[in-house]
């Protein structure tokens, strides 16, 4: 009787440790699979990581030349519905009876066939003006 207890307590020693390290494995997974994605950052309150993601997506600086050939080109390059030439100081002039700040209140908010922003959404107002002065010459 000894012998058979012997023989059955190394087994079952053996396979409550198995167990043991495949429950730990199969509780890590879960936790892996069940974390967040992502996470909310509140305007005003520390977001971490967020300046990685912004620097992965190519949240960097854009130059005029970039947006003009993205965004405003389609237009501008062609006089689409009226759109003023890119380079037609004249046509851009007769626009301009505000000065810049005014064709950039018109980018902005949209004008005629223009849509608010030009189709440039993510664009900041430092990079519409820059663009409004590169096409305008002014």
């Amino acid at each position: 009787m000894n012998l058979i207890k012997k023989m059955l307590v190394a087994p079952a020693a053996v396979l409550a440790l198995w167990a043991a390290t495949a429950q730990a494995t199969t509780n890590e997974a879960i936790a892996e699979r069940l974390k967040p994605v992502g996470e909310v950052c509140v305007m005003g309150e520390e977001c971490k990581g967020v300046e990685a993601v912004a620097a992965t997506a190519g949240g960097g600086a854009r130059t005029a030349d970039d947006i003009i050939a993205k965004h405003c080109g389609a237009c501008h390059s062609a006089g689409v519905l009226g759109a003023p030439k890119i380079g037609d100081s004249a046509a851009w002039q007769a626009r301009a009876s505000n000065g810049i700040d005014g064709l950039l209140a018109n980018a902005i908010s949209g004008l005629n066939a223009m849509p608010p922003k030009g189709t440039c959404a993510d664009c900041s107002d430092d990079e519409l003006k820059a663009a409004i002065e590169k096409m305008s010459g002014l």
